[in-house]
């Protein structure tokens, strides 16, 4: 029974290097595409067109971090990961494929987000893959939990924008992804009402994952701390 255990804890420290070193590379294309759209003169199409597919694997590829964090794997805490993960899939999915290209994906908050949220990802699966291999500059630590302190404000900022593009589009739309009363299941659904819950759960929910990483800062870069954990 130990020698299975042992085992399982094997596989998943390998499963879990996989996994952060794969999204750090992913996201590392997601900047460098949105670098290259903004620097190279000579580049064509959208910057949506471009970091579509990417964003579609990556983004939504977060959502095994809800399991990971519900099984055991890692100790994040479950109701922040999964507002986290929930909040951008839903601007992935939600908001920028379900508008047309003039609302949300032509709206400043996109490319406020993509940076944001690469920049984010890029460090902090980084960070996540060094220690599961067992070696973390210090570097890499003072940027996991300082950094946060301009990026989150940033791309949360990025992600209302877009939100903000939805709702527009929605009001103009009533009939746009809903479904309204009366029909034969008895049931209405509305994708305006949806965005505005959305939206205004960032104002409890947001905090608390700020003062969260403040916590977190505190404590990994304080250097009298004992014990430092993978938050």
């Amino acid at each position: 029974m130990a020698g299975a255990k042992k085992a399982l804890s094997g596989f998943s420290k390998v499963y879990l290097a996989l996994y952060n070193l794969v999204q750090t590379l992913g996201w590392s294309y997601i900047l460098y595409n949105l670098i290259l759209h903004y620097v190279d003169s000579s580049s064509t199409g959208s910057l949506w067109e471009k970091e579509k597919l990417f964003l579609n694997i990556f983004q939504n590829g977060a959502v095994l971090e809800i399991v990971h964090a519900s099984v055991g794997l890692v100790s994040s805490n479950i109701i922040l990961t999964t507002f986290q993960v929930f909040s951008r899939v839903m601007v992935v999915i939600g908001v920028l494929q379900a508008t047309p290209y003039t609302y949300a994906v032509a709206s400043p908050g996109f490319p406020l987000a993509i940076l944001a949220w690469s920049i984010t990802e890029i460090i902090r699966y980084f960070y996540y893959f060094a220690n599961i291999v067992g070696f973390v500059p210090y570097i890499v630590v003072w940027l996991r939990y300082t950094t946060f302190i301009i990026l989150y404000p940033i791309g949360v900022t990025g992600e209302l924008l877009c939100f903000y593009a939805a709702v527009m589009y929605a009001s103009a739309n009533p009939t746009a992804w809903s479904y309204a009363l009366p029909n034969s299941m008895n049931f209405t659904f509305s994708y305006l009402y949806l965005l505005i819950i959305v939206m205004v759960a960032y104002i409890p929910l947001f905090p608390q994952l700020y003062l969260h990483m403040f916590a977190q800062r505190r404590k990994m870069l304080n250097p009298s701390s004992a014990t430092k954990k993978i938050n």
